[in-house]
């Protein structure tokens, strides 16, 4: 059996590869090391473009099962993949742990007033009645409560906090005082304190926030995305944050990436933005390959792979 590794994770996974597997390497822009043609496997590489991704369909049309480093697949179903017949597996779990701690980074910033202790610092000016907050007590509201959110969920209560959550099939779940369906979750902005969106982007959840949320959201709510920057309308957002319909945001994500040095988003003064890097830690590589090799096992003995996306709902 031959698979295609990217360059970013084939010296991690090529040693735990069986004898009988060969492996070719493609980069980031869709160069080969070898021939890829009768390949089986396709691991991608990280944020995979769509260049490189055709590039591979098209040199080995033989590939049967693809696997991708990243929990959301929607910038790998594009109507080139959806025409081969292709079982797709993502990584979705192995990266909760990290955004669950970058989700809590984000709220005790907002909540200790952190970019104000940083100038008084820089400053050299004692100030020792600067208003903080608690986050006891206040209100979460997690937009998606698969693994990530259910890791934020867990890590937030230990910290007093009541828990709301929105998902397609609403049922309960450890950590959580109430959770809607995917419909009901509007009615629940004006009482909640922190907005986190964890749900994948699809064309159901494309533009989800919007004007009409941000506006429904208290002046004194923070909102924080580390899923996909469709999810929100980007320009609501910028009204919202300069405005003051809402307090604040952590953004980790954004819809064109890098984020380019002339956004307004980097010069408002209540948004903290951070480099798409929530979920980058080395015990997440660690995972991926471990996922990886496992599935590879139970598609060489024919059995049921873990995190086979539905491809048409997207995830």
């Amino acid at each position: 059996m031959k698979v295609i590794l990217p360059v970013e994770l084939a010296d991690d996974i090529e040693p735990l590869l069986p004898s009988d597997i060969t492996s070719v390497r493609v980069d980031p822009d869709g160069n080969f090391d070898g021939d890829p043609s009768g390949a089986e496997v396709y691991l991608n590489g990280f944020r995979v473009k769509n260049t490189t991704l055709h590039k591979v369909l098209a040199a080995a049309p033989t590939i049967r099962w693809q696997h991708t480093p990243s929990s959301g697949v929607n910038h790998i179903l594009t109507p080139t993949f959806l025409s081969h017949d292709i079982i797709l597996t993502n990584s979705s779990g192995v990266h909760a742990i990290p955004i669950a701690e970058f989700v809590l980074n984000f709220m005790l910033y907002h909540a200790k007033n952190v970019r104000e202790l940083q100038d008084l610092q820089t400053n050299h000016y004692w100030n020792k009645w600067l208003e903080l907050q608690e986050l006891y007590e206040k209100t979460l509201l997690l937009i998606g409560t698969g693994n990530i959110g259910q890791e934020i969920a867990l890590r937030a209560k230990a910290f007093g906090m009541q828990i709301w959550g929105s998902r397609r099939n609403p049922e309960p779940l450890a950590n959580f005082d109430k959770i809607v369906g995917a419909n009901e979750w509007k009615a629940l902005l004006p009482e909640a304190d922190y907005i986190v969106i964890a749900t994948p982007l699809t064309p159901e959840t494309k533009g989800l926030i919007n004007a009409e949320t941000l506006r429904l959201m208290r002046p004194t709510a923070y909102l924080i995305n580390i899923a996909r920057g469709a999810i929100v309308d980007e320009n609501a957002l910028l009204t919202a944050l300069r405005e003051g319909w809402i307090a604040g945001a952590g953004l980790d994500i954004f819809e064109s990436e890098p984020l380019p040095p002339e956004s307004p988003f980097w010069s408002l003064p209540n948004a903290f933005i951070t480099p798409h890097c929530s979920a980058l830690t080395p015990q997440v590589r660690s995972r991926i390959v471990k996922l990886f090799i496992d599935n590879l096992t139970s598609y060489r003995n024919k059995e049921k792979l873990r995190n086979v996306v539905n491809k048409n709902v997207g995830y």
